[in-house]
């Protein structure tokens, strides 16, 4: 189970680098006060990340596919699953974007300083559940190859590289503050 190779592994180190990142930026916000908004984002960031790290090696996400093609044969609905997945897809994304426009709100008092985190999580948690669809399409342009580096790589590392970096700059700005 899993990507058992040095990319799969390297993804999960950047997961958990990103995890832990958002935890140290989460314990430089320090206690009460203004900051409260911020520390429950990067605790919530934090938790993401390592969830993620697990699931890249327990490949969860296969196992919900799994589960979803046996329920599917014998409910008798296997044959139209192609106009499911795709609906499914365009929710998903649809719904990530509508989610990440709603954060932004709620967010808005610390977005200035969260933001690119903020989309990180977005990009990288639509990508794994779009994923789990597993769309046969996708997984063609998935396994495929671009400028030597697998596509899933590419769309799969982006995501937590830009919570990591988000979450190491802030908390080097909290601690010089």
């Amino acid at each position: 189970m899993g990507d058992n190779n040095l990319m799969g592994w390297l993804t999960v180190l950047v997961y958990l680098a990103a995890g832990i990142a958002s935890a140290r930026a989460a314990l430089a916000c320090g206690g009460d006060g203004p900051k409260v908004l911020e520390r429950r984002f990067w605790w919530t960031a934090a938790a993401v990340m390592l969830l993620l790290a697990v699931n890249k090696q327990l490949d969860l996400q296969s196992l919900l596919t799994m589960l979803a093609r046996c329920h599917a044969s014998l409910a008798g609905w296997y044959g139209q699953r192609r106009s499911l997945q795709r609906a499914f897809i365009f929710l998903v994304a649809g719904g990530g974007f509508g989610l990440m426009v709603l954060l932004a709100l709620l967010l808005r008092s610390i977005l200035d300083r969260v933001w690119v985190a903020l989309a990180g999580l977005t990009f990288v948690c639509v990508f794994v559940v779009i994923r789990a669809a597993s769309f046969h399409h996708l997984d063609g342009l998935i396994g495929s190859v671009a400028m030597g580096l697998e596509v899933n790589w590419i769309l799969e590392l982006p995501g937590p590289l830009l919570v990591l970096g988000t979450a190491w700059r802030r908390r080097a700005t909290l601690s010089a503050a």
